[in-house]
């Protein structure tokens, strides 16, 4: 099963609808049960590309980051590049998804061929990185990872 935005938007409201409608002593509970339902639904997700993977080449596309009228594919791949190798090294969950989607979509250039996002401090500090480009082809996922040093080794002072 795989959330897309219009289904993430759907299960916010769901949560907040339950919020305001569960008698106050049975919030919490209510509020606590649909996260569980999302929990479930994310971990879902991820066995289902698993399951995907297992029954598919390593060129299959498991999903599409776009940027704009282009798209960046992820791939089942190997345990050197693609998803298996992000599961593997990285992990994956829906927040490594969403950090993949947010730096490709409004993230910058990296110069290793991807994007990556950064903290909102001087010098700049790089936070996540993509890498693009794989022998499956050129606009597919490599890599994608937490980084935590500033963007250039001699970074000048703000």
């Amino acid at each position: 099963m795989h959330f897309n935005m219009p289904a993430r938007a759907a299960l916010s409201a769901a949560i907040a609808l339950s919020a305001l409608l569960a008698p106050a002593a049975g919030v919490a509970s209510a509020a606590s049960s649909t996260l569980s339902a999302f929990r479930e639904a994310v971990a879902a997700a991820g066995d289902s590309f698993d399951a995907r993977c297992r029954s598919h080449n390593r060129n299959y596309i498991l999903k599409k980051y776009h940027w704009g009228p282009k798209f960046y594919t992820l791939r089942c791949a190997t345990s050197t590049w693609g998803w298996k190798h992000i599961k593997l090294r990285h992990g994956w969950n829906s927040t490594m998804d969403r950090k993949i989607g947010a730096a490709i979509w409004s993230g910058d250039p990296n110069g290793r061929g991807g994007y990556s996002t950064y903290l909102r401090k001087c010098p700049r500090v790089e936070k996540f990185r993509t890498i693009i480009g794989t022998p499956g082809g050129k606009n597919d996922l490599l890599t994608a990872y937490n980084v935590d040093q500033p963007a250039f080794s001699g970074a000048a002072a703000c």
